[in-house]
């Protein structure tokens, strides 16, 4: 333990002429942070907008306002937010829906209903994804993948067919032998 002594005089040293270095104050940035999954650019309308008309466009969209008309976004993907309104068709690549959509949708890739989701409409997509709870009322249309998964149907069909008349060729072939080649008893 430290003891002053009497007489001594304890001073902290201290020099004059320096001045302490203290941390300068950072101000804010005033970019909105995006989380990792919207690192990608994507546009995004709030719960008090209300859009009526078509509405286009070739970026990503998070909707989570109100549109009447029709939703256009041929490669890029919508997101209805679970405050989100549409009384439109939906075109689009991919297509998530939380909140409420009365119209049919068109999703090239995939259109998924979450939960929360209310949907009265057609869905025309290659891959569906209801989950419990959504409500879904219309029909679903699954079209087959187009491209090169449907060159390679078709080569696979038509090398199945190929195989299917070879093999009955074959058999054929081989009750004859089998009758010629018989032995006689």
């Amino acid at each position: 333990m430290w003891k002053s002594t009497p007489g001594s005089d304890t001073k902290p040293m201290t020099t004059p002429s320096s001045t302490p270095n203290l941390p300068t104050p950072t101000r804010p940035s005033l970019e909105p942070t995006r989380s990792k999954e919207f690192q990608s650019e994507m546009a995004h309308i709030g719960k008090s907008v209300i859009i009526r008309g078509e509405l286009s466009g070739s970026e990503d969209l998070y909707l989570d306002g109100e549109v009447e008309g029709n939703i256009s976004l041929m490669d890029h993907n919508l997101i209805v937010g679970p405050n989100g309104r549409v009384r439109a068709n939906i075109v689009a690549k991919d297509v998530v829906v939380h909140g409420k959509v009365d119209g049919n949708v068109q999703g090239h890739d995939r259109v998924e209903l979450k939960k929360s989701a209310v949907l009265s409409g057609d869905i025309s997509t290659q891959r569906i994804v209801i989950e419990d709870g959504a409500f879904f009322k219309g029909a679903i249309d699954i079209r087959k993948e187009s491209g090169k998964s449907e060159s390679k149907r078709e080569v696979a069909s038509a090398a199945g067919a190929g195989y299917s008349s070879s093999s009955a060729a074959v058999s054929a072939q081989r009750s004859l032998v089998d009758a010629k080649f018989e032995p006689k008893i």
